[in-house]
Parts: C-alpha cells; sequence; structure tokens
C-alpha cells in the first residue's frame, strides 16, 4: 500500500498491482545515447529498442528510509513516478535503486534486485500539467550533486499515460517511473546515502525523499 499527503493536506492511497520502469527514455536521442554510453562503460550491452519498459515485482514499489543492498555495487537514479489511484493521476519524486553488478546480465534483473523508493508527498498530475516540462529534477550522493535536470529532458507523463491505457493498464494499483536523466561521471554513485528532489519553480513547492543504503551480513556459503 502506497500513501501520499496531497498540497491541500488531503491522502491518497492505492495497493499497488503493476509496477513498471521506463528505461532509455530521454527526450533528446543525444540523451540517450549518453545514458546509453554511460553504462556500456558499467558493461551493460545497448538496448534492442527504446523507450524500454520493464516489468518490476510490485512489492518493490516502497516508501522507506532504509535500503538493503547485498554488495556496495548498487546505486539509484532519479525519475519520477506516476500513480494511478482510484480518483487521481498523482505525480511524484522517485528512486530506482539498481544492482549494478546484476545489470551487466540483464537490466530487467537489475531492477527486479532493489526497490523502487518513492516520496511520501504527490502532486495531482493536473494540478501541474501546465508546467512539466518545467519541473526540476535532482540527485545527491553522499552529499554530492549527480543528477541536475528538468522533465522536459524525459519522455512526458502524456506519452506513457497513452502507453498505459493501450496496455490496459492505466487503471488504480499502477505505478510507472519515468526513467532517468544523465549522472555526472565525476562523481562517485555507490554512495551509502541517496536523495532526490522534484521541484516546482513556478511555487517554490518540493517533493523529496532521502534513504541510506545498508549492506546486508555475508552469507554463508
Amino acid at each position: 500500500m502506497l500513501r501520499f499527503t496531497l498540497p491541500d493536506g488531503t491522502e491518497a492511497e492505492t495497493p499497488v498491482h503493476t509496477l513498471l520502469n521506463a528505461g532509455y527514455a530521454g527526450r533528446s536521442q543525444d540523451d540517450v545515447a549518453a545514458h546509453v554510453k554511460e553504462l556500456a562503460e558499467l558493461g551493460v550491452p545497448a538496448p534492442k529498442v527504446t523507450p524500454a519498459l520493464y516489468p518490476v515485482a510490485p512489492y518493490l514499489a516502497m516508501q522507506t528510509d532504509s535500503v538493503p543492498a547485498q554488495h556496495a555495487r548498487t546505486s539509484g537514479e532519479a525519475e519520477w513516478a506516476l500513480v494511478v489511484t482510484p480518483s487521481d493521476v498523482l505525480l511524484t519524486a522517485a528512486c530506482d535503486h539498481t544492482d549494478r553488478a546484476l545489470e551487466v546480465h540483464g537490466v530487467a534483473w537489475s531492477k527486479n534486485a532493489g526497490p523502487d523508493v518513492l516520496a511520501r508527498r504527490a502532486w495531482r498530475l493536473s494540478d501541474v500539467a501546465d508546467r512539466l516540462d518545467a519541473l526540476r529534477l535532482t540527485a545527491h550522493v553522499d552529499g554530492a550533486l549527480i543528477q541536475d535536470g528538468t522533465l522536459a529532458e524525459l519522455l512526458a507523463p502524456a506519452y506513457w499515460l497513452d502507453e498505459l491505457r493501450a496496455r490496459g493498464l492505466a487503471t488504480p494499483g499502477t505505478v510507472l517511473l519515468s526513467g532517468t536523466i544523465p549522472m555526472d561521471p565525476a562523481v562517485d554513485q555507490f554512495g551509502t546515502h541517496w536523495q532526490v528532489t522534484l521541484t516546482d519553480p513556478a511555487t517554490d513547492a518540493v517533493i523529496d525523499l532521502a534513504y541510506d543504503v545498508r549492506l546486508l551480513p555475508e552469507p554463508t556459503e
């Protein structure tokens, strides 16, 4: 069950039955190519089709302050998320925490090896629909700015809502993450504290989330 506080103080909630992660979803093909190159440096093969859409186990949609990891090569990705509730479509901040060691063997596998962390507050999509491209998305890892861009860099929510409708998935309980913006390669992504912020410059309203990465104990083998 996901629960969100809306700007008017009311709450919206929905159980999650479908969780989808968009990938290689930049509106600019230059940005998409840069992201493919960034992943290729980590050994991730180029996708056959862009944009991609990865189904993820619904229980991995979480509102949490702590993410367990099996090893030190996991990292987040700043994204926005659409959440379809019984009464509305919400927009919120999210962080797709991905297993980079597993990613070289399969992106879909890596997406299912870590949670999609969502903020605890959200906006009604209709309330910000006239200025979506101006919304700013940032990520910090261990205090260092690693991602900074606007929603204009990514395929628009309307694009993904059309995709959901075409697939019969625009129903309460569906959550879709947007795909991410480029990372600063000079910043070490393998940190222990992630923070993602979605800002509306028109109102200075902010939706944010933060979590610590917690290494699990070593397995006995």
